[in-house]
């Protein structure tokens, strides 16, 4: 009879182990050690998400196009459950779960395999961190859970799922914020720089007609900055004003640059300068600017 330890998958608790778990490595060494017996077929109907999941927007169309790429090929990667009390838990593979049933199918191949609580959510959060699929509101959330379900410090946080810890203070600090305005944040109709800058305000009026503002009167990232450390604005967190020599013209693409990497950005001498704070902060913008090692 397999131990526990076999369900899980040789080599598998090493990797846990590690301080940063890539779910890419995660996935192809349970692939890889799977035998074929282990790939069963198993009912849609018994499946249901991984209670962990910390994303809640799908997109419909990206969606339809998988389906209609199981319609024609079949589902080529088996998912990852868990068996539950009723049915099965997706651990990976929840896209291909909800296209397989817009395609009509009834059955998708599987790999069970037996993970605890902490690791189901460990793989839910980076599963969607290094595939780029959460929106910051849906990440802050996530955050919020591992601190409070794994007993993290934002700085075990931070190794564990390799971001700098202002990035991971910063993305906490949304959910200050409105609920009304982290809904814009999730839908995109406000970026997330100015969403930072917003959740450093006291008032939550303020809060929102800044907001509103930003959106109706395409206001900058530097241009709400300046009107947010107005000393008339009360502020939770206190608030300064950057001194830059950058050429103005440049200006605007230094708040794109910041608005996207969620890192220090200079431009000057037609050099342009990012900040990072330490390796793994460089591995961030790394992939984000689709620069591989």
């Amino acid at each position: 009879m397999e131990t526990k330890k076999r369900a899980l998958g040789r080599g598998l608790e090493q990797l846990f182990n590690n301080e940063n778990l890539d779910v890419d490595v995660l996935e192809k060494t349970i692939y890889e050690t799977a035998t074929n017996e282990e790939i069963v077929e198993l009912d849609l109907f018994e499946l249901r998400p991984n209670p962990y999941q910390p994303r809640k927007v799908f997109s419909d169309d990206a969606l339809m196009e998988l389906a209609n790429s199981i319609k024609e090929h079949g589902v080529f990667q088996p998912i990852i459950v868990k068996k539950s009390i009723k049915g099965y838990e997706i651990i990976a593979g929840e896209r291909r779960v909800r296209a397989s049933k817009l395609a009509g199918l009834e059955k998708i191949p599987a790999i069970i395999r037996d993970f605890t609580d902490e690791q189901m959510m460990e793989i839910a959060l980076l599963e969607n961190l290094q595939r780029e699929n959460l929106s910051a509101i849906e990440e802050a959330y996530a955050y919020k859970a591992m601190i409070e379900n794994l007993h993290l410090t934002q700085e075990e946080l931070s190794k564990k799922v390799g971001k700098s810890r202002s990035h991971i203070t910063n993305i906490l600090g949304l959910l200050r914020l409105p609920a009304e305005i982290q809904k814009m944040v999730t839908l995109g109709s406000l970026s997330m720089a100015h969403a930072r800058i917003l959740s450093k305000l006291e008032s939550q009026q303020k809060i929102m007609e800044l907001a509103h503002r930003v959106i109706n009167e395409k206001i900058s990232v530097h241009e709400l900055e300046e009107m947010a450390t107005n000393k008339d604005i009360e502020k939770k967190i206190k608030m300064t004003r950057r001194e830059s020599n950058t050429v103005s013209d440049y200006k605007y693409v230094e708040d794109m640059l910041r608005d996207k990497l969620d890192a220090k950005v200079h431009i000057t001498d037609k050099k342009i300068e990012i900040r990072f704070t330490n390796t793994a902060d460089l591995n961030r913008i790394l992939d984000i600017i689709n620069v591989k090692e």
